[in-house]
């Protein structure tokens, strides 16, 4: 029984898996919290290879993905990068947002997403030929998107592209119910209230509700918690910060669930 529960919206497991037995990196486009990194975990499980996740920041180094010269009482030792582990003894190595990671980083995946599936480790003069489990999966949310940081051309004409989206309602719906618990009528109250979130053009809102949002308010309602004050504090608090914003989401929370004078 997979942990990572999933439920496929159109074909990207067909995708995936065919990607994976002919040594093809894929591409995940799509908004925060619309199920990428679940994806990529149940497909981890699904063709039983480890998973390791990088989550990309300005930060990040190339020493970081790749691994570093540490020292202990026995002197200096070689230590491998999540990067390293998945190319060297095969697995699914998952970057999130890759466009956050800085360029000089990315440019160390330029020989494992083609032909060559190579790693090249100046700091040791190795160069390692890629398990033939191993995997290259990137993710960004084209949302946060900004000139200056937009992916190469040359290096997204590297992967297979597929585009997620939060699902479709039938789907979510599903989704929340398997998730958290609450029944049919809790569930298509808090989908319809996520759909009218989404349908806002506010740009106060930086992301949109996601589906795991619903799932923690579904999971505090199960917990006993009046469903006005779930949905409040786990969807409209962690939306904005803006007086006005967070009104117009109460609102909106109360067309579906009054508050009730005791809370």
């Amino acid at each position: 029984m997979s942990q990572h529960y999933y439920l496929a919206q159109g074909n990207e497991v067909e995708l995936f898996e065919a990607s994976a037995s002919m040594n093809l990196p894929i591409l995940i486009k799509g908004p925060t919290g619309c199920g990428k990194t679940r994806f990529i975990e149940h497909m981890g499980e699904r063709l039983n290879r480890p998973v390791y996740t990088v989550v990309c920041h300005d930060d990040l180094s190339a020493a970081d993905l790749v691994g570093r010269h540490l020292i202990d009482e026995n002197g200096t030792y070689w230590q491998d990068g999540p990067l390293t582990k998945a190319v060297r003894h095969g697995g699914i190595c998952y970057l999130d947002e890759i466009i956050e990671a800085r360029k000089d980083t990315t440019v160390v995946l330029h020989s494992l997403a083609d032909y060559r599936r190579v790693l090249p480790i100046d700091r040791t003069g190795e160069v390692i030929e890629a398990h033939p489990d191993f995997m290259l999966v990137v993710s960004y949310n084209p949302g946060y998107q900004n000139i200056l940081k937009g992916m190469k051309p040359s290096t997204k004409q590297r992967f297979i592209a597929l585009s997620f989206d939060y699902p479709k309602a039938p789907i979510e719906q599903e989704i929340l119910i398997k998730e958290s618990g609450v029944d049919l009528e809790i569930a298509t109250k808090l989908i319809a209230i996520a759909g009218e979130i989404r349908q806002l053009d506010d740009t106060d809102i930086q992301e949109a509700v996601s589906t795991r949002l619903l799932i923690y308010a579904g999971k505090l309602i199960v917990k006993g918690f009046d469903p006005y004050e779930a949905c409040m504090h786990s969807i409209v608090a962690s939306l904005s910060d803006e007086e006005e914003l967070l009104a117009v989401l109460e609102k909106l929370i109360l067309l579906h669930f009054p508050k009730h004078s005791h809370a």
